[in-house]
């Protein structure tokens, strides 16, 4: 049927009454109401790139066809307005959306008007909720919304979320969900025993308390767990794909209905006992399905007419087509008291040995890549609102923070940042993160010319981890400028590859800056190979501004300086600086003790590396490890050695002691002059598999701590979750994994502790993490494995590296010693800078201190200690969008648990806002406007309360709570730029 024809048939029929809850289909109260929901599951990459999964390209590796989806599935719709169909990834249907002409435009408009076209999530893709962190969740899901929003309306904003296929659930998504309106959460993977014990005491749907901070019910969210996945129930398949019997109801000798209706009526019959209503959900659809959307519609219209049918005899089941929000609104008409929940889904596991907890640290490299970008993310996005608008085009080209947006969206996937896709789609992932970076690097330059009033040569340096960076290595003058996107002042180590002996360094008010030489490690040049030349590195601490820059001027002198006295090659006995000692084994070389000298507080702490034998199966189970599955063959782990060698660099600003493990595993402990933590950046790879045994990497610290079978990690880098060994907090645990079974996400630090102390280690990037006994910690750094796991990848986790002889990984451990009372403040403020880290800018030539445009704030003061400027973006030419968040946990601190008062109107000295309006997390409703279901909970339900009047000169936050707004801003006169003006605060 033509799009126009067919745009007068819905005219002529008309719609159920207009989008959202009002127009879900009739049920039948006495009856057993199965909601039909036909969807489909794109994955954003996977065993295929995007662009292969949208044009339907390398079909010998899957057969799959997103653009062809879409192209099915809407003359279905068109024809018959009874059904219905939900969708999902908004990255595929914002490129099919871009192909079409105006009259399937205006069709699609109408379905989704009607109801009947849905979207779930709405996000750009289906994020992963082990690997992420909450920064990246909320911008994904806000692109995808706004997009939603600004195409088709109020009708286009989901009401449900749809998470069926990442592999364990977060406590922060579902705050996170809750906070921008969703009403209600559907999950479709939950640990077997998990399950079982919930169809058991028919508890698969209850209401989840997403922070145990924010007043219920800001986080309170309904979550529902699907009954079979997210496929159709068994032999109820009719994709191409699938090889069930279609419904046959002629005078066919291969008619079938009655024994496909009864098949039915069994299935439903025996889902029904696992839940409380009289309303029960059946996902009808799976992976990349409805290229071919006839053969679905087709089977369930008969599906439908002949289940229906036996009502006539008797029969108490009524089938419908259905979404996820009319079957959430039904559920929510049932006025039930639900159970409440307070933990997460983790580790997840689909069988007896089978635990999903590998991911966790699959492709290290490319989870800190992710991590990194989403620093300069927001650089990039500060930098663009700051400078204003017209700065997209500017003297270093056109830049675009989008292109970045859109890449980092994609790599919040639930096979991209999991580090579960094939090897070529996580070098298609690497390429579009790149891509972005090299458009945002357009846009800082920009900016920062804008800002300063005046041009330079800006020059990125993006492989300082490995001290490569050509300018500084050569040049005998150059500019450091360090960007700081935190709302607080940071003082910062800069660390540079040079090749001179002696550099003088100034910073803006042309004082020196006291600065160190020091030699590039055989580590660092093993790791380089041939890229780069730099024989030493340039240290000197740096002071950056809140929200703003400083500039320093670096010389390379005259004449030798002799390095012999700060390097000794010997084994060291202790590093110190004015807080913090540690101490070393005489005979193994190995760490020994942390004392934390401010407190007078001393540990025994050892720490080394380890490895476990990855298991390729046994008599217990056939399952081996894999790019999902974290299973070692025994649970003791196998030491990289017990003695290391070792030498010491000592100098005034930094020491250091390097220890070398094996060929293939070497670490530097670090204490920089001034800082209270102890660093320990490690270096791991190619890991040798010559030997027919894939290897796990885990650094392990081991203390006398007693910690009574508990250690904490952070939830996607918010709120702390305290976890039990051999423990899960709803169900009684049968442990068949010791050591994967208590692996747990670690996105931003784990901690243990007892009544006095408490040993914290942050991470550079998502890893694996537990204490497999009391007083021990240990993170999985890398991982290389000769096995699928059999979970659908096809391919062993045997990442080749740049030089195609394996994956070498270098990171970074901070190590905190504190008291309880003290340990949270310093681990939040410490990992908020670790995660929005100064961005490093360099330019040749070295500009004479103290004139405009080298030191730059765009606060008039710092923020408080307890709140952190989480999102500042250029939302369009005259708005800006601006979130502030209050970092601390209720009752976690004495002083950084306090609420907080801003005065939003003299917050920032680069514009001046004229209007402010506040809206939910996702940006896409004003506050005032949103509403949600009520679900009651004993004793009752709780009741959201009507935001206050906002008052824009006194914005107060609670903890943990985020507070969004769109700013209509005029951007201060740029004449001579803006640094010239606001140096002073």
């Amino acid at each position: 049927m033509g799009a126009r024809v067919g745009l007068l048939l819905l005219g002529l029929l008309g719609a159920a009454g207009g989008c959202g809850y009002e127009s879900c289909p009739a049920t039948e109260p006495k009856m057993l109401n199965v909601h039909l929901i036909p969807h489909t599951h794109n994955d954003v990459g996977w065993l295929k790139t995007v662009d292969q999964y949208f044009y339907g390209a390398r079909n010998d590796i899957q057969h799959a066809g997103v653009q062809y989806i879409l192209d099915s599935v809407m003359p279905q719709l068109q024809a018959d307005p009874t059904k219905r169909f939900v969708y999902v990834e908004v990255a595929f249907f914002y490129r099919w959306w871009q192909l079409q002409p105006e009259p399937i435009r205006q069709l699609v408009r109408e379905l989704i008007n009607q109801g009947r076209l849905e979207f779930a999530n709405g996000g750009w893709c289906m994020n992963d909720e082990a690997a992420v962190h909450y920064n990246a969740v909320v911008d994904q899901l806000t692109l995808g919304l706004r997009f939603l929003q600004e195409t088709f309306g109020a009708c286009g904003r989901p009401r449900v979320a749809w998470h069926i296929d990442p592999f364990g659930h977060a406590r922060e998504q579902a705050s996170l969900f809750a906070q921008m309106g969703f009403d209600g959460f559907f999950i479709g993977r939950l640990d077997y025993q998990d399950k079982a014990n919930r169809e058991r005491l028919r508890e698969m749907e209850q209401v989840w308390r997403g922070s145990s901070s924010l007043k219920p019910p800001a986080a309170d969210l309904f979550t529902g767990v699907l009954p079979n996945g997210y496929g159709p129930p068994f032999s109820f398949c009719w994709d191409q794909f699938c090889s069930d019997n279609p419904i046959v109801d002629d005078k066919s000798d291969e008619n079938n209905v009655a024994e496909r209706v009864s098949s039915f009526l069994r299935v439903a019959e025996a889902q029904a006992k696992h839940y409380r209503t009289n309303h029960i959900v059946m996902t009808m659809g799976s992976d990349f399905q409805y290229e071919n959307a006839n053969l679905w519609y087709k089977n369930m219209d008969k599906l439908l007419q002949h289940v229906n049918a036996q009502q006539a005899n008797g029969s108490r089941v009524h089938v419908l087509y259905s979404t996820p929000s009319c079957y959430l609104w039904a559920l929510n008409q049932a006025n039930l008291t639900w159970s409440l929940k307070h933990d997460d889904f983790f580790p997840y596991a689909d069988g007896p040995h089978q635990f999903w907890t590998g991911y966790f640290t699959s492709r290290p490299s490319f989870k800190r890549y992710e991590r990194l970008s989403n620093n300069f993310l927001q650089v990039c996005k500060q930098l663009e609102a700051l400078a204003g608008p017209g700065i997209r085009k500017g003297p270093y080209g056109e830049g675009d923070s989008s292109v970045l947006r859109r890449a980092m969206a994609v790599a919040q996937h639930h096979d991209a940042v999991s580090g579960t896709e094939k090897q070529h789609v996580a070098n298609d992932y690497a390429k579009r993160l790149a891509a972005g970076w090299e458009a945002c690097q357009v846009l800082v330059s920009n900016a920062l010319a804008t800002i300063s009033g005046s041009k330079e040569n800006f020059i990125f340096c993006n492989y300082l981890n490995m001290s490569v960076c050509p300018l500084s290595e050569a040049a005998g003058q150059f500019t450091v400028i360090l960007y700081n996107p935190l709302g607080r002042s940071v003082r910062w180590i800069v660390r540079l590859p040079v090749n001179g002996a002696q550099y003088s360094v100034m910073d803006t008010d042309g004082q020196a800056v006291l600065s160190e030489i020091i030699p590039v490690s055989n580590f660092t040049r093993q790791l380089r190979r041939d890229r780069g030349n730099a024989r030493l590195e340039l240290i000197f601490p740096a002071v950056a501004p809140a929200l703003g820059y400083a500039t320093f001027a670096v010389t390379r002198l005259a004449g030798e300086r002799q390095l012999g006295p700060q390097e000794i090659h010997a084994r060291p006995l202790e590093i110190h600086n004015e807080h913090v000692r540690v101490l070393f084994d005489p005979v193994t070389g190995l760490l020994q003790e942390i004392q934390n000298l401010d407190k007078g507080i001393t540990l025994p702490v050892t720490q080394g590396f380890f490895w476990y034998n990855a298991s390729i199966g046994n008599e217990e189970s056939s399952q081996a490890s894999g790019a999902y599955i974290f299973r070692p063959n025994r649970s003791e782990p196998i030491p990289m050695a017990w003695r290391v060698h070792t030498y010491l660099v000592k100098n005034r600003l930094v020491q250091e002691v390097y220890q070398n493990f094996s060929a293939w595993c070497s670490q530097v402990v670090r204490l920089y002059a001034g800082e209270s933590h102890v660093e320990l950046e490690w270096t791991v790879g190619p890991i040798p598999t010559d030997d027919g045994w894939g290897k796990e990497i885990i650094s392990r610290f081991d203390t006398p701590l007693e910690t009574d079978g508990c250690f904490y990690t952070d939830s996607n880098g918010r709120e702390i979750q305290e976890r039990r060994r051999n423990f899960r907090p709803t169900w009684n645990l049968s442990q068949t994994e010791p050591v994967a079974g208590n692996y747990y996400p670690v996105n931003s630090r784990i901690y243990i502790k007892n009544r006095k102390f408490q040993l914290t280690v942050l991470t550079d990037r998502s890893q694996g993490g537990t204490s497999v006994s009391d007083g021990s910690l240990e993170l999985m750094v890398h991982r290389r494995l000769l096995y699928d796991d059999d979970r659908g990848v096809g391919e062993p986790l045997m990442e080749p590296g740049d030089f195609h002889d394996g994956l070498v990984v270098r990171g970074r451990h901070l190590v905190l010693l504190d008291t309880v009372e003290s340990s949270p403040t310093r681990h939040r403020l410490q990992a908020q800078q670790e995660f929005m880290a100064p961005q490093l800018v360099l330019a040749p030539g070295s500009a004479a201190p103290s004139t405009q445009g080298q030191r730059f704030t765009a606060l008039r003061q710092d923020l408080p200690h307890n709140i952190h400027l989480l999102t500042l973006a250029q939302w369009d030419a005259n708005s800006i969008l601006l979130r502030l968040e209050h970092q601390f946990e209720q009752g976690e601190s004495a002083n950084g648990s306090q609420p907080v008062t801003l005065n939003l109107l003299n917050l920032f000295s680069s514009f001046t806002i004229t209007a402010l309006q506040e809206m939910n997390l996702a940006a896409n409703q004003r506050r005032e406007d949103v509403t949600r279901l009520t679900w009651w909970l004993e004793p009752g339900a709780a009741r959201p309360q009507p935001p206050p009047k906002l008052d824009p000169s006194r914005v107060t936050l609670e903890p943990m709570e985020i507070r969004t707004f769109l700013a209509t801003v005029q951007h201060r006169d740029t004449g001579g730029g803006l640094a010239a003006r606001w140096v002073e605060r």
